[in-house]
């Protein structure tokens, strides 16, 4: 072959392997260490901590967690698709990794899931895995209607707290009261896809409401975020917001 070929041949292999890779991960330090965080892809994201892994909605199969550590902990927030994925939960999970789940998601378990693993929260629930305070808070689409995507009860938003912040996992929803409601939130991580959530627009009108500290838009296929951004330090310009590409391979 070609010495030209070859060449050409291996540097396309190498520009299509770097974009397959996930975004660079970002550290927080807190109380007892540093807080990784890690966005994967769409609603799919990694947190660290004291040597602890959680898994938020793995999706991807196995090939999206290489390089990372087993998870300790595994959340998920609802039981569509793009967050809760049987085949990925298989091929990650441990015998040791804790689940996470609402009841609707439970009910959809495999059977090789051990069920004494299994920790299942309604909204307003709290539990406390390896010193990290989880709550579980709702998630829903406005106005609320029995054939709504996402009914009120049936999915899991969250709030960690984690060596001193309270971070924000929003799942699937729109700028519900619940939302707006929170308080003294470090780090939001905040949906944004239409017609399943809600626009750029109203994303931003929801953070300015409740005001994190950090704000990372997610699951923004089909949005731009660089309106939420600036919309949302238009209202308010302490509010640092964080563009990740949570669509490797993308442009």
């Amino acid at each position: 072959m070609n010495l030209k070929l070859i060449l050409a041949f291996f540097f396309c292999l190498t520009i299509v392997f770097a974009k397959s890779q996930p975004a660079q991960a970002d550290h927080e330090k807190v109380e007892g260490g540093e807080l990784t965080i890690q966005p994967i892809t769409h609603a799919t994201l990694v947190l660290s901590y004291n040597k602890k892994n959680i898994y938020v909605d793995p999706t991807g199969g196995i090939d999206a967690f290489k390089g990372f550590g087993a998870p300790d902990i595994i959340m998920i927030t609802d039981i569509h698709g793009d967050h809760f994925d049987t085949a990925t939960i298989e091929a990650i999970n441990s015998t040791d990794a804790l689940l996470i789940v609402p009841q609707a998601v439970a009910d959809k378990l495999p059977a090789t899931v051990n069920k004494e693993k299994v920790v299942i929260l309604k909204n307003g629930d709290k539990t406390l895995p390896a010193g990290i305070s989880i709550t579980a808070i709702p998630m829903y689409n406005l106005p609320e209607a029995p054939d709504a995507r996402h009914t009120k009860g049936r999915g899991n938003g969250y709030i960690l707290g984690i060596g001193g912040k309270n971070i924000y996992i929003s799942g699937d929803t729109e700028d519900i009261p619940e939302m707006r409601a929170l308080k003294n939130i470090d780090i939001a991580f905040i949906c944004m896809n239409l017609p399943y959530t809600m626009d750029a627009t109203q994303a931003a009108q929801g953070v300015l409401a409740f005001k994190p500290k950090v704000v990372y838009p997610y699951h923004y296929r089909g949005q731009d975020v660089n309106t939420f951004k600036s919309l949302v330090n238009a209202g308010d310009k302490n509010i640092e917001v964080r563009l990740r590409n949570w669509y490797p391979g993308s442009k």
